[in-house]
């Protein structure tokens, strides 16, 4: 019997440079409903982005980053997967103990530009979407548990990597798979038949087809993303989070539907 689906959205703080993620997680729910008739449980109220470092940002997003755990705890407790729109990399910080609660040797497919893995000592930038991996594989303590270990994830379409990350990935052997002919096989021989589930930073994909807050060349493309989903449709799915897609190219411009975007998904969306 195939599992049901329970659907997510997010709408509180998470370390926002802007508002655009926001509008753009409560797009995909509205999307998503319409194509299932499922209505999406939201949580968290929509507030102005603060631009502060990690700690401040992190205080001011606590009280919904636990709701939303406590939500996972929920969905993954009744047996369900879980399709989640989260806005922000950062509400991993939350999402992904919950995971690893009930999943604990899952396997976890990182698709986005970044590797999310500093700690705040090693943070560049000390923003709190960069330590959105590091904290649930316990290089960090973000008040939100851990549980997950770095042999457990996997990454790809990585094109922005700190030296901390660099060092990380190679001392850990982390696959790290980039866009290419050889990119399914890859994926499938780095999940190993695990359990699986997905976080998708938007940013993964090449700039201009959907809009994010980072832009770096070098992207998936749709049919790259079609085809991950495909081979991940084929293992044990426990869910996805879509976090990143911005609802306007920029503030105050046209909306953007994220149609394509969920198209590319549909091989793991219930």
């Amino acid at each position: 019997m195939a599992k049901r689906a329970e659907y997510t959205v997010f709408q509180g703080r998470a370390g926002d440079h802007n508002d655009l993620a926001i509008s753009g997680a409560k797009a995909i729910g509205e999307e998503l409903e319409s194509r299932t008739g499922i209505s999406p449980t939201v949580i968290g109220t929509p507030a102005p982005a603060l631009n502060a470092g990690w700690h401040e940002e992190l205080d001011a997003a606590l009280p919904s980053l636990k709701e939303i755990q406590s939500r996972f705890d929920d969905v993954f407790g009744r047996g369900a997967i879980s399709i989640a729109a989260t806005s922000r990399c950062a509400v991993s910080l939350a999402t992904l103990p919950a995971v690893a609660k009930h999943f604990p040797s899952a396997c976890i497919v990182w698709f986005d530009a970044h590797g999310d893995l500093n700690p705040p000592e090693a943070s560049p930038t000390g923003y709190l979407g960069g330590l959105a991996l590091a904290g649930p594989v316990g290089l960090w303590d973000s008040g939100l548990g851990a549980g997950l270990s770095l042999d457990q994830v996997v990454l790809v379409g990585q094109r922005d990597l700190d030296p901390f990350e660099l060092d990380l990935i190679a001392t850990h052997n982390i696959p790290l798979i980039k866009p290419g002919a050889n990119l399914a096989t890859e994926l499938r021989n780095a999940i190993s038949g695990r359990s699986v589930y997905v976080h998708l930073d938007c940013d993964v994909l090449e700039p201009g087809i959907v809009p994010t807050d980072y832009k770096h060349e070098g992207g998936l493309s749709l049919d790259d993303l079609r085809v991950c989903c495909e081979l991940i449709a084929e293992h044990d799915f426990i869910g996805i989070e879509i976090a990143e897609f911005q609802s306007a190219w920029e503030a105050n411009g046209s909306p953007v539907s994220p149609n394509a975007l969920l198209d590319a998904l549909k091989p793991v969306l219930r």
